[in-house]
């Protein structure tokens, strides 16, 4: 049984968190860095989902925290990580709210990754395609449909 894509432009602003039991992996240096089928997904309106996954599906290790800070005005202050297989760093690659405002408190103890500076993620099989731009971290599927916020032009969406 197929279902309709879901269009981003029906996620509500500001935005929601839903629980999914979709198998989530992720790839980085060469390895499989996280596994999940608890992810929680924020839906914004014009954005794809941004997954955060449980911070105990990763193997220990390859979350490196490192300084500095953003605020998002829904969700709280962001703090962020480098993910660190052996010589292969992506940085500021992964992110989490340590203190999340009261309607975002499920993320607690869940960190975000940016798709495309990953070697590969996977949604319950399916190739992640990353959002683009370098500011959200959208996971896109064949389970939803835009346009999206990211591209070049859409800043002002």
């Amino acid at each position: 049984m197929t279902h309709e894509p879901e269009s981003v432009w029906d996620y509500p602003r500001p935005p929601a968190l839903r629980g999914t039991n979709e198998a989530v992996e992720v790839h980085f240096g060469g390895q499989i860095i996280a596994r999940t089928d608890k992810p929680i997904q924020v839906l914004e309106t014009s954005h794809p989902p941004t997954y955060y996954l449980p911070r105990t599906a990763f193997e220990p290790g390859v979350l490196k925290p490192v300084p500095g800070r953003t605020t998002c005005e829904f969700k709280g202050q962001a703090s962020y990580f480098d993910v660190v297989v052996g010589e292969a760093r992506a940085s500021r690659a992964a992110w989490r709210y340590p203190e999340p405002t009261s309607g975002f408190a499920d993320l607690l103890g869940h960190v975000a990754l940016m798709p495309g500076l990953m070697d590969a993620i996977y949604v319950d099989g399916e190739l992640v395609q990353a959002q683009d731009g370098d500011f959200y971290g959208g996971w896109i599927t064949s389970k939803i449909k835009g346009p999206f916020k990211g591209a070049p032009g859409t800043l002002g969406w």
